[in-house]
């Protein structure tokens, strides 16, 4: 038998320059949109990028999105490859370009985000030398990246950016760092149209993570624990998102007839519209999903992490369960909570193997099922819906009837991010778009645009706060400028809402640094300025459902500030470092305390 060549790249050969060389590997790894910005030490890079659009031969062209600062390419870049589950791209120069861009790096890191940064630097003679706009990029960046490169190797260059996009995309993603020094940038040289650095121990590991597969024995005993259970919860991360596993999840979940509750990073890998979601669990999760998570018997964790936000005093979480974790990350099983099964590896292809192993496999959860379904009807979202002010919550609540759930949803970090997890309705996965663990303000405007052209075909929502919408305002002349047709909703309730609510509870109402009635800023003056054409200002909710349907309606960028309720909190919530059983669930979701749990209405021999 014998194997088929790969074909021989066309440009196999040809003497190009390294910054020639960076284009033509973003062309080659199916680069559609480069957001950067330019500047000294990567102006040959940059020229490259100009030679290669303007070469008439080129079938496909580089779209390059010039941001107001870098730290907005960078979300760009992260918006765009969250929203298409591909490799998103930004290219910034030396020094300050590259500082700028280390908060939207660690932001990937710590949500498993695949980008590529390409950085220029000082030649290489110059490195050390404190030259101009020369920072240690290789050490900056190591601590906060999947992988960082410097390229000081000029024949290298081509794998190194190959290798920048392997790294990023396998195994549990992340981004790459490749910091490239403007001779290595001149440098002329052929280029192979293949290759990548060999790295063994990496290598190896995402082979073995990557080939992994549940076991006879392993599924045998995963369903011994799944028989001996009557109250099974599917616990699911960003994990699933991806793998691309939301298929193989709603499948698990409906074989086996098992309720899920996700992350904020797993919404949408479950429709949250169906029976069976309970939506998101941990510190503003539901009342009800915290209060199975606290009741079931056998939590299943699948792309997830157990992160403080979710796990809160880990000593009681999921208290009477057993736990049986899934993760392509080693690093990550029993970091937290040791498990009673595991299994490192693939989620999409894990989750396979347990439905193909349990094909006949029979347990009947309908009463556990029934009774999570007792939960959502007692314990439901609930607000003040009396208030002459507008309630955050209403709001979303009607854009979501225009909405319904097909959108994709982008957030600023705060209260309105946690609003927007939680009446918001998500069909599908990639809809909702926020940073999770590093809770990034000003994140949302500029992820909106990465997601908007990286999915034309769908309506896309920056859901964003007065607070977190100043940190990267910039933004909204480079939706205008390239045409991206975002509609950016803005819950102001001139504070910042999340830290006053903390203050509020914890503090004793000693409103240090959070409140801004001294800042005179005109929103709706400001979007004007910037050139869009629907820009409005409304604080009447007799005026909401026409204003949300023209603002979603209308063909262009569009920018609607809504005054709210300075005073409204994100409930439930479970206080730091506390447990499920301490949650608060605010003045108008009933709580257990009212209403006392219904484990009792299972059969006796089904309790714990």
């Amino acid at each position: 038998m014998t194997t088929k060549k790969k074909p021989r790249h066309p440009l196999a050969g040809e003497m190009m320059s390294g910054a020639d060389m960076i284009i033509q590997v973003f062309a080659d790894e199916g680069v559609e949109t480069i957001f950067g910005y330019n500047g000294g030490q990567v102006l040959p890079t940059y020229d490259a990028l100009f030679r290669y659009n303007e070469n008439k031969k080129t079938q496909q062209q580089l779209h390059l999105v010039v941001p107001a600062n870098e730290q907005g390419a960078g979300f760009m870049a992260s918006g765009y490859a969250r929203a298409t589950g591909k490799v998103g791209v930004f290219l910034c120069t030396s020094g300050p370009g590259a500082t700028n861009c280390v908060t939207p790096i660690r932001d990937a890191m710590a949500d498993s985000i695949p980008i590529v940064l390409v950085t220029g630097q000082v030649p290489r003679h110059c490195i050390g030398t404190d030259a101009f706009q020369e920072a240690p990029v290789f050490n900056i960046m190591s601590a906060t990246t999947k992988h960082v490169f410097l390229v000081s190797d000029e024949t290298k260059i081509e794998a190194t950016v190959r290798t920048a996009f392997a790294i990023a995309r396998s195994g549990r993603p992340g981004p790459v760092v490749v910091d490239v020094p403007k001779d290595v940038q001149n440098f002329v040289g052929p280029y192979q149209g293949e290759g990548l650095l060999e790295l063994k121990g990496y290598d190896i590991r995402q082979k073995i993570a990557l080939e992994s597969r549940i076991s006879e024995h392993e599924a045998k005993t995963f369903f011994q624990m799944l028989a001996k259970s009557h109250r099974p919860l599917l616990y699911a991360g960003g994990g699933i998102i991806n793998a691309n596993a939301a298929k193989e999840l709603r499948a698990f979940s409906a074989h086996f007839n098992i309720p899920v509750v996700t992350t904020l990073m797993g919404i949408g890998s479950v429709d949250t519209t169906h029976e069976l979601s309970l939506r998101m669990l941990g510190m503003h999760g539901t009342a009800y999903a915290n209060y199975a998570v606290e009741d079931c018997d056998f939590l299943i964790a699948v792309g997830a992490r157990f992160d403080d936000r979710v796990a809160g005093k880990v000593a009681t979480f999921a208290p009477n369960a057993k736990i049986a974790h899934i993760d392509i990350d080693a690093a990550e099983i029993g970091k937290v909570r040791q498990p009673d099964w595991a299994f490192v590896g693939d989620a999409r292809a894990a989750l396979q193997d347990l439905m193909d192993a349990g094909a006949t496999f029979k347990r009947d959860f309908s009463k556990w099922v029934k009774l999570v379904n007792k939960y959502k009807k007692e314990h439901p979202l609930d607000y003040e819906h009396n208030s002459q002010l507008l309630q955050p919550q209403e709001v979303l609540e009607e854009l979501n009837k225009i909405t319904r759930g097909d959108a994709i949803v982008c957030t600023g970090v705060g209260q309105h991010q946690m609003w927007a997890a939680q009446y918001f309705d998500f069909h599908q996965p990639r809809s909702l778009i926020t940073s999770g663990s590093m809770g990034t303000m000003g994140f949302g405007l500029p992820a909106s645009i990465g997601a908007q052209i990286g999915r034309p075909d769908k309506t896309v929502i920056d859901v964003d706060g007065d607070g977190s919408l100043r940190m990267n305002i910039g933004e909204m002349d480079t939706a205008v400028a390239y045409g991206v047709p975002i509609k950016l909703l803005l819950l102001n309730n001139r504070g910042d809402g999340m830290v006053l609510q903390w203050q509020r509870l914890y503090f004793g109402k000693r409103f240090s640094g959070t409140e801004k009635d001294h800042r005179q800023k005109d929103f709706v003056k400001a979007a004007q300025a910037d050139g869009f054409q629907f820009a409005r200002c409304i604080d009447d909710r007799r005026q909401l459902p026409k204003a949300l349907k023209e603002f979603v309606d209308f063909e262009g960028p569009a920018f609607l500030e809504v005054r709210i309720d300075r005073d409204a909190s994100v409930y439930p919530m479970v206080g730091p470092g506390m447990g499920y059983q301490e949650m608060i669930t605010g003045p108008y979701i009933k709580s257990r305390v009212d209403i006392q749990p219904e484990v009792h209405d299972i059969d006796p021999e089904d309790t714990i």
